[in-house]
């Protein structure tokens, strides 16, 4: 309750106090009804004086309050413009951005606040950033207050996730010009994406699969081509874990691989072939150094050998290895074609 000492215009007989209830705001609004009692003392007559109740909101009501003694020799008045906003602001939250991906963000968030106000206007609002924790139902928080104080809230709801997936355990294995990969992933990724350098048809770069498999076999690859795979497990808010393997591609010849270089005695493998009951392996450098009949399809070349009388070593150089399917018993000498040839280098 506010009281404010009124003083007679012209006489001290006559006096007007003004008592106001009702809450105050800031920069002279009231944020509630406001009543106005004129307490008058000394006066016959009086005009405007009676009590009165403000409910509505405005901008600014004059009220006046005039009295007179009985001759009219003392007169007294005093006026008061009252402003009213009992309502608070209509808040609007507005994000910085977009979600990043399906609904979800998936790095931080500003996020902004703005108001509108009919009768006071807007004097302030607060912005918000979101960084975390990850929640399917996160909420920014923000507000506005008016010019007379009165203040407005309101809630930004978002999917958040800045969290990526795991990859782990990424690996390949080359088989007759295929690559075959596998991978572990965590229960929160929703897509998996593999990319190849080379990619198809003279590309740079392939995408190859996508899906959500646990692997993938890429087929119809060039012997001796260096391969590069990037497998890619990403989220529904679209965070991303990668990591990369690499291979050359072989044929049926396996290992070593086409080219490569070794220092000690290799194992030679290839792909089986069915019905087969052994192979023959052969060995050039130059000329045929070496030819042997193993029942599986591998075999560990040794340091020295001989072959045709002569005594051979595995000494640096170029080597190139050829293997036959062979049929039936050995003795009948029935081989089926070529699986194919290969090179291996010995360094010293």
């Amino acid at each position: 309750m506010q009281a404010v000492p009124g003083a007679a215009a012209s006489s001290a007989d006559v006096e007007i106090t003004l008592v106001i209830t009702g809450t105050v705001g800031m920069n002279g609004w009231y944020t509630s009804n406001v009543t106005v009692n004129w307490v008058v003392t000394g006066a016959a007559n009086s005009s405007g004086c009676d009590a009165k109740t403000l409910t509505a909101d405005t901008s600014g009501v004059a009220l006046t309050c005039s009295a007179s003694n009985a001759d009219g020799t003392s007169t007294a008045s005093k006026s008061r413009t009252f402003k009213i906003d009992k309502t608070a602001p209509v808040v609007t939250a507005t994000p910085a951005r977009p979600a990043d991906k399906g609904g979800w963000y998936n790095h931080p968030l500003a996020v902004t606040f703005s108001g509108t106000d009919a009768t006071s206007g807007i004097g302030a609002c607060t912005s918000a950033d979101y960084k975390g924790p990850d929640a399917p139902s996160a909420t920014v928080s923000g507000s506005c207050t008016d010019v007379a104080g009165n203040t407005g809230a309101s809630k930004f709801a978002l999917e958040y996730d800045a969290t990526p997936p795991s990859l782990s355990r990424l690996s390949v294995k080359a088989g007759n010009r295929t690559a075959k990969l596998a991978w572990t992933v965590s229960a929160d990724t929703r897509t998996i994406e593999v990319i190849r350098t080379p990619g198809a048809r003279s590309a740079a770069k392939t995408a190859i699969y996508r899906g959500r498999g646990n692997g993938f076999q890429d087929k119809r690859l060039a012997i001796g081509t260096r391969y590069r795979y990037v497998v890619k497990a990403l989220d529904q808010a679209g965070n991303a874990a990668s990591k990369a393997v690499a291979l050359t591609a072989t044929g049926p010849l396996l290992s070593p691989l086409p080219g490569d270089r070794v220092s000690s005695p290799p194992l030679l493998a290839w792909t089986p072939v069915s019905g087969a009951r052994y192979y023959n392996i052969q060995l050039v450098r130059g000329t045929k150094i070496l030819s042997v009949w193993p029942h599986r399809p591998r075999f560990r070349l040794p340091r020295s050998w001989t072959f045709a009388g002569n005594r051979y070593h595995l000494t640096p150089g170029t080597y190139r290895w050829y293997v036959w399917p062979g049929y039936g018993r050995r003795a009948a000498s029935r081989y089926g074609r070529l699986l194919g040839g290969s090179t291996f280098t010995v360094h010293g």
